[in-house]
């Protein structure tokens, strides 16, 4: 089912929008002719503040779209590989405005895995938003606005899915853009570091982030190794985990 934190403002409800109504089996039911077509499956909207990346600490509505081909091994958000609900974009922006954001953060599963995703991304930047994509790498990221800072995942070996990064993508990337490791052990942080000096991702890419995968690998062994190194990287810990404990909706 689909989770949505309660706005903080009560000008908006879901149930009084003009076009939708909620059917009896939780799924929405279009009033207009063919607008089913400009539609996501959503497994949760929420107001947090940003885990990680540039805009950690920063109160961010987030968008977690349903559904993801990779099945890392360090994944937290499980939950969102099936299930969620079918939403309008019209409703979905509603939404977020409801939540009178300066940052959207729109994420997964593999948000890129649903078309309809590259539409909501530039409707979301229209509005005058700060918008992130967090995406996996394994996926096309051409046809994105180029307002959007995409996060774009560089799979390490022991993620178990190194073999679906796909490395076209690093020719797309602005300095508006984010490359995020995560990082399992010594050996993922030596290919890492290869991969920085082999595409200079520090000079293509706005930030490059190192995040220790929370429970695999030490936050203060990695730290240390950035320093010895001297790399031009940002050490990223996952607030949200910190806070929360990964908790849905957080």
């Amino acid at each position: 089912m689909l989770h949505v934190k309660p706005a903080p403002s009560a000008g908006f409800s879901l149930e009084s929008h003009p076009l939708y109504t909620t059917e009896a089996d939780g799924l929405f039911s279009c009033h207009a002719r063919g607008a089913m077509q400009h539609t996501l499956r959503i497994s949760e909207i929420f107001y947090s503040l940003q885990g990680e990346t540039r805009t950690s600490g920063l109160p961010t509505v987030f968008v977690r779209l349903t559904g993801c081909p990779l099945r890392c091994q360090y994944c937290d958000t499980a939950y969102a590989f099936n299930g969620g609900e079918v939403i309008p974009l019209d409703v979905i922006v509603a939404r977020i405005a409801a939540y009178r954001p300066r940052y959207v953060c729109v994420t997964g599963g593999e948000p890129l895995a649903q078309p309809n995703c590259i539409p909501l991304l530039e409707r979301l930047c229209d509005a005058g938003y700060e918008v992130s994509l967090e995406t996996s790498g394994a996926l096309d990221i051409s046809m994105t606005d180029v307002r959007v800072s995409r996060v774009v995942d560089l799979k390490t070996p022991d993620s178990a899915e190194m073999a679906r990064n796909r490395y076209e993508n690093i020719g797309q990337l602005t300095k508006n853009d984010q490359v995020k490791f995560v990082l399992c052990s010594r050996e993922d942080y030596d290919w890492a570091v290869s991969k920085l000096i082999e595409y200079r991702l520090d000079a293509r890419a706005g930030e490059v982030l190192f995040s220790p995968s929370h429970g695999q690998l030490d936050a203060r062994a990695l730290a240390d190794w950035i320093v010895s190194d001297n790399l031009p990287v940002r050490l990223q810990l996952q607030l949200h985990k910190i806070l929360w404990n990964d908790a849905p909706g957080h």
